[in-house]
């Protein structure tokens, strides 16, 4: 039990909580996977959606959509202390959309009725979860129109900057993104073919936009909001 009220207090939204109401949440709070999940595990579709609300303790998620011509079109990317799911209090907007593991990860979950109860005599929590449901669905919107608007190029850019920012640590001059990533899951991520993904990383890098390794990513953030400010044409 207090492997789990460790997790749950190192879950940002919950970081306020006195001990007593992490205790609380902890009795109400049954583990979704007592083991990990490896990477590439498709843990909810369209179709299999459960309602209830998901807390990642330990590892990062994909949110994503496929359109008719089958590709594929990252809508949000979620980290160690984020939330996902559906309650009648709260949405993610997480109903519709596939959500996979990119590396592995540890879930928590907490049944619906019981978090409201809870939530409903913690109104300050309440209102951290109302921040914390802007700042995604405005993160996701703005994927969206990126996806939607730019050319590869720009679509490459400003996603390295968001993982970077999201899942960054220094890096001699740069950000390197902390979590292993491939050209094809790039290409994953924009709705885009492995060629042009590549061809584009490479010219990224011989302007010293970005830096790669073996499954690894920097960039020069400066740089790189820089050029999307300009319109990201080479």
């Amino acid at each position: 039990m207090m492997d789990k009220l460790w997790y749950l207090s190192k879950i940002s939204i919950f970081e306020a909580l006195p001990e007593e109401d992490l205790l609380e949440l902890d009795r109400m709070a049954p583990m979704t996977h007592f083991n990990a999940l490896p990477k590439g595990t498709l843990i909810q579709t369209p179709d299999t959606y459960r309602d209830g609300l998901f807390f990642i303790k330990e590892g990062k998620l994909r949110l994503y959509k496929i359109n008719v011509e089958g590709k594929q079109f990252t809508v949000g990317i979620l980290g160690k202390g984020n939330m996902f799911g559906e309650i009648d209090t709260f949405s993610f907007g997480t109903k519709g959309i596939y959500i996979e593991t990119m590396e592995e990860t540890l879930i928590c979950s907490v049944p619906k009725e019981h978090f409201e109860n809870f939530l409903a005599k913690r109104p300050q929590l309440a209102m951290k979860f109302l921040t914390e449901l802007s700042k995604m669905l405005r993160e996701r919107d703005e994927m969206l129109e990126k996806l939607a608007l730019g050319d590869v190029r720009e679509r490459v850019l400003h996603l390295l900057l968001k993982l970077s920012e999201k899942f960054g640590v220094e890096d001699g001059g740069l950000v390197k993104i902390d979590l292993p990533i491939t050209h094809q899951e790039v290409a994953h991520m924009i709705g885009a073919t492995r060629e042009a993904v590549t061809v584009i990383l490479n010219e990224l890098m011989k302007e010293g936009m970005i830096r790669t390794g073996r499954k690894s990513i920097s960039i020069h953030q400066s740089k790189a909001k820089e050029c999307l400010a300009l319109g990201c044409k080479k």
